[in-house]
């Protein structure tokens, strides 16, 4: 225990048990909001990817100008520049790009539960192989899943999963603030 700083110390969160219990609240709330305006929430999840794009693109416009070869500023510009026009992209047709959203969201699924399914297989002498496995099967049914429905139900997808990842994270700081006032 001497590792962690004071500031992380038991007693230190334990006194701000509280602010975990009221962020836990404010989560729950905001996912059952979600939860209840599906659409709106996959709208608000693509407009928050594009702002993030959009940010990333000026910086790397900005930090393109700051290498020396020309080489180098035509290819962080280019990405910069990419990057940019996707955010744009993001805010003028958001239900366009929470179909290539949740497109791109069910390859990776599919791409991440088949490598997680092929770890846990090769982990068999290890004991629990099976929930590693187990979970590399859900996750790439799952991708499986959003990619038959797909561009239909690119209209909730993302607004789902932005209410659950709400309400879980919600709960968690919940339970965690409940447990350290103890």
């Amino acid at each position: 225990m001497a590792d962690i700083p004071d500031r992380l110390s038991f007693p230190s969160l334990q006194s701000k048990w509280g602010w975990f219990v009221a962020l836990g609240v404010l989560l729950i709330a905001c996912g059952l909001i979600a939860a209840a305006n599906i659409v709106l929430a996959t709208v608000a999840s693509v407009y928050y990817v594009g702002m993030l794009m959009l940010i990333g693109g000026i910086v790397y416009l900005v930090h393109a100008f700051q290498v020396r070869s020309w080489d180098q500023v035509l290819f962080w510009a280019l990405s910069g520049v990419l990057y940019v026009l996707a955010g744009v992209f993001a805010f003028t047709n958001p239900l366009l790009a929470s179909a290539a959203l949740t497109l791109f969201l069910s390859i990776a699924l599919l791409i991440a539960g088949v490598f997680r399914t092929w770890v846990g297989w090769r982990m068999r002498p290890v004991k629990g192989w099976g929930w590693v496995l187990a979970s590399g099967i859900i996750t790439a049914l799952a991708g499986v899943v959003i990619a038959l429905g797909w561009p239909v139900n690119s209209l909730w997808i993302l607004g789902l999963f932005l209410a659950c990842d709400l309400l879980i994270q919600g709960w968690s700081m919940l339970a965690f603030g409940f447990a350290i006032r103890r």
